[in-house]
């Protein structure tokens, strides 16, 4: 089945003269130069009265070649993540890091052009994004979440560093520059803002998408690929050189999320990238975001505590990534908003049907594009406001309400002819994608999730139910498992122990340690779609105090709280004890339990009294790579709340802390 190792690629070879060395040309230099042509157009007023920053920003407006007859127009700041270097034909020059934020300079670009011709200056800043796919299963990972903090606050300081912008529109893509970017805008409260979804990359005509082929080392160990398909597969699933992958994991939930909280325009979500409808919602951002500022709305007349509801139906709805709890929180929170508690996420999760048939819950995998296709979000909406599930009386950054956006999405010609394309192109019904929630109930679609607790999750867990394997599911929806615990307190040692064969149908894999103070939050994916894609992974359950991609599948329960490293129970569970799972998928219950040791068999109560005794594993310790900004970030979100705060800086609730130490 294996191949010959082939010869690894040599970089061409740099000599000691390529170094040190001088070309003739570099001495052709110049001292001063003539500077712009023409004035400024200075009034009496400014000189006398406006700060020398303002003077001083129009000198280098015209520096950099703008018409200086021009450079007193109203500003307006476009914030992305950006990343790679493309030549004007698409080439490569230095790659990014992922397809994501490849192609996002053309949003940019055509954003710009429409400020440009509604007689505007627009500004462009950077904050790159990482890629969780990228760094799955390496250290690179244990900087993935903190970068979400660390984005937004350079974002805030980026905007609020151009002190004459009349508002912000932010363009991102992916897992954390996504939420970086709906934080920041939500946090500059007093700025009109827009968020332009960065879109979707396109699956293969034949293969796999990008969530499958991270899984190829898993089957490949297992025998369930050959080399020779594993590199096949693994150079098209990102058939398109742009936008989020072709799943509703954490990059396309999170446009979705945006769309809902009212802050990106209708049917903006899981847009294609680098084609004409996707650079068309660019431009007619920049159009609303000056409407915006004509009409002197701002960030705070948009998000408000309904317009988070919202936000979390439409996660209900889609059936999205687990990893929204940690994003959706962290929003309210930039907006000044009570952050939303487990207890509000069950009681959405109990009143809202799932409607969307993707990948990955199914039934059928349906590629997010062909959900924009069939109406996106505006379309879900619609059969939500029927079903009484919305507050349709929110502001949108069209400057209407959700409720007059509706109406106009219903008549519209482009919700008629985006759908009949779908018909026209993949021969696919959009009713089969979006369902009613008639057709949903019948096609037996279930709730998303599942927050159990017990013994081992005191505070609170979470579980994809809806990704959950119908065949292990019992008559009335009733998940149930005993098992052994098989302990690792590193990602690296389960996922060898899946390749080795060493997990076994009727294990449970207890992941701990891995939480915001072990790796900063590692998301797990690399163990469980190695678990979603070997013929026995139906029979394992998962429980970690990490978290997970919104591709996981199966009983994979994560966000353990309290974490390991915090005290918590999960980091008190040794080899073989006996762990009980127990899930209702229809009224959203569950619980984690340890109910025995060795040859001994107790009721959960007795199991908390043996945990209580228990003292925590010897071998748990933050990973020794762990960097030091991870670690101030795990202590800065432990004083604001944890996980089930949004992992976020609440600056009140670290001062007192620190106070309190003094």
């Amino acid at each position: 089945m294996t191949a010959p190792d082939k010869p690894k690629p040599q970089c061409a070879a740099v000599a000691d003269g390529d170094v040190l060395g001088a070309a003739p040309e570099i001495f052709a230099i110049k001292t001063h130069a003539a500077g712009a042509a023409g004035s400024l157009p200075l009034t009496d007023d400014q000189l006398r009265n406006s700060p020398s920053g303002d003077l001083f920003g129009l000198s280098q407006n015209a520096g950099m070649g703008w018409n200086p007859a021009e450079v007193g127009r109203r500003q307006f700041l476009i914030l992305s993540t950006q990343g790679g270097l493309r030549a004007p034909d698409g080439r490569p020059v230095a790659l990014g890091y992922h397809t994501g934020h490849w192609e996002i300079g053309l949003l940019v670009q055509a954003a710009a052009e429409e400020f440009r011709r509604l007689q505007s200056i627009p500004f462009a800043g950077y904050c790159s994004d990482p890629c969780d796919g990228r760094t799955q299963g390496t250290t690179g990972m244990f900087d993935s979440l903190p970068y979400r903090n660390d984005a937004a606050l350079v974002f805030r300081r980026l905007a609020r560093s151009l002190p004459l912008r009349a508002g912000v529109l932010g363009i991102a893509t992916c897992d954390k520059g996504l939420p970086a970017m709906l934080m920041a805008v939500a946090g500059l409260r007093d700025l009109p803002g827009v968020v332009v979804p960065g879109g979707v990359t396109l699956p293969p005509t034949t293969g796999e998408d990008a969530g499958a082929v991270q899984t190829l080392g898993a089957r490949y160990a297992q025998g369930l690929v050959t080399l020779s398909e594993a590199a096949d597969l693994g150079c098209r699933a990102c058939a398109t050189p742009g936008g989020g992958c072709q799943f509703l994991g954490t990059a396309a939930t999170s446009q979705v999320v945006g769309e809902a909280l009212g802050l990106s325009l209708p049917h903006s979500a899981l847009a294609p990238s680098g084609q004409p409808v996707w650079l068309d919602l660019a431009k007619r951002s920049a159009r609303a975001l000056q409407l915006l500022a004509d009409r002197k709305l701002a960030g705070r007349d948009i998000l408000n505590s309904a317009s988070i509801k919202n936000a979390m139906v439409l996660h209900a709805a889609f059936g999205g990534s687990t990893n929204l709890l940690l994003h959706i929180p962290a929003i309210a929170h930039a907006a000044g908003l009570p952050r939303p508690t487990v207890e509000d996420w069950i009681a959405i999760n109990l009143q809202v049907p799932r409607l969307v048939s993707v990948l990955p819950n199914g039934p059928v995998h349906h590629p997010t594009v062909r959900v924009f296709l069939a109406g996106g979000v505006p379309e879900v909406m619609l059969h939500l406001r029927r079903l009484g599930l919305l507050d349709t009386s929110v502001l949108t950054v069209t400057g209407k309400t959700l409720g007059d956006n509706l109406d106009w999405w219903e008549a519209s010609e482009r919700r008629a002819r985006f759908r009949q394309l779908l018909k026209e192109l993949d021969g696919v019904d959009p009713d089969d994608v979006i369902l009613t929630p008639e057709h949903a109930k019948v096609r037996g679609l279930t709730n998303t999730l599942i927050f159990p607790r017990g013994n081992l999750a005191p505070e609170g867990s979470v579980v994809k139910a809806a990704a959950i394997d119908p065949s292990v599911i019992e008559a009335g929806g009733i998940y149930r498992k005993e098992g052994p615990a098989r302990v690792f307190v590193s990602e690296k040692a389960a996922i060898e122990a899946i390749k080795r064969g060493q997990i076994k149908a009727g294990d449970i894999l207890v992941l701990t340690g891995i939480g915001p103070l072990g790796t900063g939050m590692e998301e797990t994916y690399q163990v469980t779609g190695a678990l979603k894609h070997i013929p026995y992974g139906k029979h394992v359950a998962l429980l970690t105090d990490a978290r997970f991609s919104g591709v996981s599948t199966g009983a994979c329960i994560g966000h353990i709280g309290p974490e390991g490293l915090a005290g918590g129970p999960i980091g008190k569970i040794l080899d073989d004890d006996l762990i009980r799972i127990q899930l209702d998928c229809r009224r959203l219950e569950g619980a984690v339990d340890l109910v025995g040791e060795g040859s001994r068999r107790f009721t959960p109560e007795e199991g908390a009294a043996v945990l209580a005794r228990r003292a925590t594993r010897p071998d748990l310790a933050p990973h020794p790579a762990l960097p030091d900004d991870t670690r101030l970030w795990a202590a800065l979100q432990q004083a604001g709340g944890g996980t089930w705060g949004g992992c976020v800086y609440d600056v009140d609730a670290v001062v007192a802390a620190l106070g309190r130490k003094r």
